[in-house]
Parts: C-alpha cells; structure tokens; sequence
C-alpha cells in the first residue's frame, strides 16, 4: 500500500487498550482514560468525529496529518460512548465517564441523608436506579436483555438495598454515631450482589461468547459467565470501598468543628466532594482489578464446550471473553 511519507501506519492496533491489559498499571492506565469524567461533556460532533476517525482507521482510510496521539485519543473518546459488541452510542448517564460524577452525587446524598428512613429509602432507590441504567447500558456481548428481565432485576436489588439498609440502621442505633455512618455501604454492597447477577442473568442461563486469541468465537459458555459476573462484583463493591469508608470518617471529625455547626449546608457539598475524590481513583482502579478480556482455562469449562472446542480448535488451550464491567 502506497503512503506519504510521515502518515500514520494502518498496523496500530486500536481494537485492544494502548498500555498492556496484562499489568495492573497498563489496566489502570486505560481506564483512568476510560473513565474520565471530562468525556461526558464532548459534543456530539465530537463524538461522531472519534467514531468516523476510528471506523476509517479500521478500513485503512487515515486522514491526512492524523498524529498517533489523535488516534488513540479518538479510540478512547469513542470507547466512552459506544458500545463495544453493539457499536450503539450508548445512554449518556449509562456511560463508564459519567461515573464518577453520578456516583458522587449519589453517594454523597447516601453519606449525608442517612439519618431518616424516607431518606435511607428514597436515595438507595436513586442509586439502585442508576445502577439498572449503568447495568444496562455495559452489558456484556450481544445478549438482548427483556423488560421482564429488567425490571425484576431492577426491583429485587432495590429491595435487597433498602432492606439490608433499614434493618442495619435499625440494628446500629445501640451502637456509637459512627457505625450509623457505615449502614449505606453495607447496603450498596448488599445491593450489588443481587443486581448484578440479576441483571445479567441470561449470560448465567445461556452463558456468555468465549473466543480464542484470536478472537474466534467457539460458543457460549455459563461457567465462563459465572467468573465473568464474581469478578464484576468484587470489582464494584471494591470501587465503593474507599468513596463510602473514607468520607464518613473525616466528616464524623469535621462535623464536631465550629464552621460546620455554624453552616450545615456546606454538610452534602463536602461530602459529595470527598466522595468525587475517592472515586476519581476507586473508579479506574478497581475496574483495572481483573482484565477486561478475562480468559480461563478449556479445562475449566464446560465439559460439552471441552468437546466442542477440542474438535474446532484442539490447540486452544485457554479462552477469551469479555467480562463486562
């Protein structure tokens, strides 16, 4: 193929992440770009500019005077709002940048209003809301996921969240202040243990698509889903982690100062940014926990996909998947 000199190759490969995903700081390397909140204020031509960029790219058509940086910013701008197995431009409060903005909104709230239980019970509701939004929108593969499914995943979580946060709040009035302070963490944990094996059900059912390195599909597979969804869920209650024990620590200090008696409204804002800040880290680096393209041994599969794959491809020995996030 003929190229001026000084134009960019067509051998970068833009399908998989800048830093090496087989180092805990190449992963978070690529999600601090990912999950940058900044992303959720692009235009929509901008957005439309990264995915042209790309798609040409793919197709070997490279602008002129397209820098390497360019490219890998486009990637990573389209990455943030389109789909990957679908390539639909997804809901924008839905999207891995908006995050951490919605998340610290939420959780401050959850930190700040946890004293009351209409409180407790309506800002779980938003949280466990958003969390269908966000479930929905990054879901793994090309799986449609049914309103019925939806919905019931939807209500149990909301209701293992709400629950889980009463009967603590009820239990923690014989203990000190600052244990009241925790109750909204353990709920959302709680909550995340339902929803999002709820929400992803039918990957549990049916299983989810296993590749080989190559990125062949060689079926589906639930036991593949089953470690796929565990590490999803260890990954997101790790991400509420820090924004939900830290903050309630050095509020319980700051609150028995003279300026915060004085002017309790700065109590949510305060909060709220704490919150921002723990999770500006937490977010990136708990979704670097396990590698996005998660991989298990044939062996460990299914014993009908064993077979399977032993006649299609006898020399994989491990396959590929993506686990969501």
């Amino acid at each position: 193929r003929g190229r001026m000199p000084g134009d960019l190759p067509l051998d970068i490969d833009i399908k998989e992440p800048r830093w090496d995903q087989g180092t805990f700081v190449g992963r978070a390397m690529h999600f601090f770009n990912v999950t940058n909140p900044l992303n959720v204020l692009l235009s929509s031509d901008t957005l439309e500019d990264a995915r042209r960029t790309v798609e040409n790219y793919k197709l070997g058509i490279v602008k002129p005077g397209l820098t390497e940086d360019e490219l890998w910013r486009a990637k990573y701008i389209y990455d943030s709002a389109f789909h990957p197995d679908t390539g639909e431009k997804m809901i924008l409060i839905g999207r891995m940048s908006a995050q951490v903005p919605m998340n610290m909104t939420i959780t401050g709230c959850m930190l700040t209003f946890y004293r009351t239980t209409p409180a407790v019970v309506f800002w779980q509701w938003v949280n466990q809301s958003f969390n269908a939004v966000v479930n929905y929108t990054n879901r793994s593969g090309d799986a449609p996921i049914t309103v019925n499914q939806l919905g019931a995943a939807y209500i149990s979580a909301t209701t293992g969240a709400v629950l889980t946060a009463l009967g603590l709040k009820s239990l923690t009035k014989h203990f000190p202040p600052i244990i009241s302070r925790f109750v909204p963490f353990a709920a959302v944990a709680a909550a995340n243990c339902i929803n999002i094996p709820f929400m992803r059900q039918r990957e549990l059912k049916f299983g989810i698509p296993v590749t080989d390195e190559e990125g062949r599909r060689l079926g589906e597979s639930t036991i593949a889903a089953r470690q796929a969804i565990a590490q999803v869920v260890v990954s997101r209650i790790g991400m509420a982690v820090p924004a939900m024990a830290i903050p309630p620590v050095i509020m319980n200090a700051l609150e028995k100062k003279a300026f915060m008696k004085r002017f309790p409204v700065l109590n949510a804002p305060v909060q709220v940014g704490l919150v921002g800040l723990c999770l500006v880290f937490a977010t990136p680096l708990c979704c670097a926990l396990f590698p996005q393209k998660s991989s298990m041994k044939v062996s460990s599969l299914e014993p009908e996909l064993q077979a399977k794959i032993q006649e299609v491809s006898p020399h994989t020995s491990r396959v590929y998947f993506n686990k969501g996030l």
